[in-house]
C-alpha cells in the first residue's frame, strides 16, 4: 500500500464484467479530473495469442488438460507484484498493451493478439488503475493483493458469469459454443485455485445475482438484465462506511448482514459512484498531504 502514489485494482473473471465497472471508475476520473494510469490485466498473460495457442496443444500432449490464462504458468505474476510495488514507490512501472482486435492493433502496426513493447508510465499520474484478472492474486511468494489501497471484485454468481462470457465470446469475439464451453472447463481447476480466493482479499465485492431462472446457462438466448437482478454489495469491513446514507440514497436496498447491502442491480452504477467517490478523494487527499 502506498500514500503517495496509490494503487486500485478491479479483479474478476473472464465474462464478470469488469469492463463494465472500469467504465465507470473512469466517469469518476474524468469527472473529478483524475489522472489515472490505466493498465489492463491481460497485458500481464505470459504468452501472445499464437504462443499461447502453441503452449495448450503442447500441455494437451503432455496429458495436462486444464492449462488456462487464469494461472501462474500463462501470466506474469512477478512483474504484475513488481508493477503494484514499485508505483506504490515511485509513481512509475513498466506496462504494455495487449491487442485484442484489428481496431486495437492498427494504430501499432502489429497483428492482433500481440503485444506492444514495454514502457514506463510517465510520472505525474495521480494513482495506478488496474482491471484484470489478478489484481488481488497471492500465489507462492507473490502477493499483488498487499501493495493495492483499493481492492473491488466483481463476481456475478457462475452461471451468470458463464452467460454473459457465453454471449460475449460468441457475439464480439466470433468464437463457436463448443469452443466457449471447452474454455470454460479447462480453466476450472485455476478459477478455484487462482481467482475465486482473490474475493477474499478484496475491500469490496460486487456480486449480481439473476432473478430469473438460469438453471442452464449453455442455453440462455439473453443476459439477464440489470432490472432482472439483484446486487450484493459485500464490505470486507463496514468501518467507515455510511450504511444509512446508502441505503437512504439505493432506493428498495435493505442490508442482508451488517457488512452486506442488497440493491437491484440496475442500481449498480449509482451504487459504485456513491461508494467509491469518496473512497478515491481520500486517497488522493492523504496523497496531497503526504507532499
Amino acid at each position: 500500500m502506498s500514500v503517495k502514489h496509490p494503487v486500485i485494482a478491479i479483479t474478476g473473471s473472464s465474462g464478470a464484467g469488469t469492463t463494465t465497472v472500469t467504465s465507470t471508475f473512469e466517469n469518476i476520473f474524468r469527472r473529478k479530473g483524475i489522472n489515472a494510469a490505466i493498465v489492463e490485466g491481460d497485458s500481464f498473460h505470459r504468452f501472445d495469442r499464437a504462443e499461447m495457442r502453441h503452449q495448450m496443444e503442447e500441455a494437451n500432449a503432455r496429458g495436462e488438460r486444464h492449462y488456462s490464462h487464469f494461472g501462474p504458468e500463462a501470466n506474469l505474476f512477478e512483474e504484475l507484484e513488481a508493477l503494484f510495488r514499485g508505483y506504490g514507490e515511485s509513481g512509475t512501472g513498466r506496462i504494455r498493451k495487449y491487442l485484442h482486435n484489428e481496431e486495437e492493433a492498427e494504430p501499432f502496426g502489429q497483428p492482433p493478439g500481440t503485444f506492444t513493447p514495454w514502457r514506463d508510465i510517465p510520472h505525474g499520474t495521480d494513482l495506478l488503475f488496474y482491471e484484470g484478472l489478478h489484481g488481488a492474486v497471492v500465489h507462492g511468494n507473490v502477493d499483488v493483493a498487499r501493495y493495492a489501497d483499493l481492492l473491488v471484485g466483481v463476481v456475478p454468481v457462475i452461471n451468470l458469469e458463464w452467460i454473459q462470457k457465453l454471449h460475449r465470446d460468441k457475439k464480439a469475439r466470433g468464437y463457436s459454443h463448443e469452443a466457449v464451453v471447452d474454455t470454460i472447463l479447462r480453466r476450472m481447476p485455476d478459477y478455484v485455485n487462482y481467482i475465486c480466493p482473490q474475493f477474499s482479499q478484496t475491500h469490496v465485492n460486487f456480486q449480481r445475482v439473476p432473478t430469473v431462472d438460469t438453471s442452464n446457462p449453455f442455453i440462455a438466448r439473453d443476459v439477464p438484465s440489470a432490472d432482472e437482478s439483484m446486487l450484493i454489495i459485500r464490505f470486507r469491513s463496514p468501518d467507515g462506511i455510511d450504511m444509512p446514507y446508502l441505503l437512504s440514497m439505493l432506493a428498495d436496498s435493505f442490508m442482508s448482514r451488517g457488512n452486506t447491502i442488497v440493491c437491484p442491480g440496475s442500481k449498480m452504477p449509482l451504487a459504485m459512484q456513491l461508494i467509491f467517490t469518496p473512497m478515491i478523494l481520500h486517497l488522493l487527499d492523504r496523497k496531497k498531504r503526504a507532499f
